[in-house]
């Protein structure tokens, strides 16, 4: 198959351009013909891997390395003057309600038309809502169009919500991250397009299995609001009036850490919670703890919460929306507590600190769910997804 992915920029850290770029590689393993399509360029090389049978091009190159357009010297100065000038302006393209709407510009507005226009074949499957409607509006119906969602449909905004009603029906199918958000989305699209559960993939951990024996309790993600912390640390302070020999340990960077330390402070929980800062050695330090605790207001697909079950962690998490209640089966690979009730999470963490039978068993049980999100199988998924998608309209892929 022709398979290109449709994203905003492939270039820095983030989970939609790790679980982009994974996929990419998979179906490329798998001797797919994979091109990954970045709107935007403005560093030299991806965070992550892609492998050399991906072919990555971006539309719009601001970098010191991009490849000049040649143009006659007469033009030259118009050409850099309009090109300023494009930057500079809003995307009229891309809906206004989009998170990252201002990410694009009229710049990005034209490469992106042209791009869309040119396409005339296979798969293409574009990453966020802006993307999503763009692409069904404007690229042929002789290409599958598959929209993925990467959130979840109620975070969107009323009039981003109304255009996805009115425009994703032209799609083939619309994939989301989990199942609760499929029945979202299948009730606002009336029946009028696909709406199928595609799942992240669960990066290898390396064969990190944590033996449950260190008395060490996990969370990461970045240190924002939306990961909820400031709920977490508090939780733990409970903890660490029974249990003063254990610690929490939040790896992470970002904009809440001062805040998230003086709330540690005046708690005088210094000595059991510590903010450890971002780590490119993840997997080794969740294999060095014994539980893992996402504590996030909201999220698409927690992949960290996948990783801690790849390892093998038995999980305490927040019911928020959405993800843990799909991914974790709840009083098997770990407890699921009301969202904001920090009281429960606090007794959550107890019950798995000072039942060390049922903590291992959970632990077993998420370490078991994980392996359903193992990179080749959701790689065939899409396969069989898209085989399909082709055979109903009657297309070679």
């Amino acid at each position: 198959m022709r398979i290109r992915f449709l994203i905003a920029n492939a270039y820095p850290a983030g989970g939609t351009i790790r679980t982009t770029l994974n996929m990419a590689n998979a179906l490329a393993e798998r001797q797919h013909d994979v091109e990954v399509i970045s709107v935007l360029r403005r560093r030299k090389a991806t965070q992550f891997t892609v492998d050399p049978r991906v072919r990555l091009r971006p539309l719009v190159d601001t970098t010191p390395w991009a490849a000049p357009v040649q143009v006659p010297k007469a033009l030259a100065g118009r050409v850099a003057a309009w090109n300023q000038w494009a930057l500079a302006r809003p995307s009229r393209l891309i809906h206004g309600q989009d998170v990252r709407h201002g990410t694009f510009n009229l710049m990005t507005d034209l490469r992106l038309l042209q791009f869309l226009r040119s396409v005339r074949d296979g798969v293409l499957i574009s990453t966020r809502p802006g993307l999503n409607l763009a692409m069904a509006r404007y690229v042929r119906s002789s290409v599958v169009r598959v929209g993925q969602e990467h959130l979840y449909l109620d975070r969107h905004r009323p009039k981003l919500r109304q255009a996805i009603r009115r425009q994703y029906p032209r799609l083939d199918a619309m994939a989301t991250l989990t199942p609760t958000d499929a029945k979202a989305y299948q009730k606002l699209l009336s029946g009028k397009t696909r709406v199928v559960a595609m799942p992240n993939a669960a990066p290898d951990m390396g064969g990190v299995r944590a033996a449950l024996d260190n008395k060490v309790v996990i969370a990461a993600g970045r240190l924002t609001r939306q990961k909820g912390f400031d709920r977490l640390i508090p939780a733990f302070a409970q903890v660490a009036a029974k249990h003063p020999d254990w610690q929490l340990r939040i790896f992470g960077s970002g904009a809440e850490e001062e805040g998230l330390q003086q709330q540690i402070n005046e708690l005088a929980v210094g000595d059991n919670v510590r903010l450890m800062g971002f780590t490119q050695q993840l997997p080794e330090e969740l294999g060095k703890a014994s539980i893992y605790v996402l504590s996030s207001r909201f999220e698409g697909f927690p992949m960290v919460l996948l990783e801690a079950m790849g390892c093998g962690l038995p999980v305490v998490s927040f019911d928020c929306p959405t993800g843990p209640s799909d991914l974790v089966n709840h009083d098997r690979g770990g407890l699921i507590v009301a969202n904001n009730d920090i009281d429960k999470l606090a007794a959550g963490i107890l019950e798995l600190i000072e039942d060390d039978t049922r903590r291992k068993a959970f632990g077993a049980a998420a370490f078991e769910k994980a392996t359903e999100y193992q990179t080749p199988v959701i790689a065939e998924r899409w396969e069989n997804l898209l085989a399909e998608l082709a055979a109903a309209r009657g297309v070679h892929l």
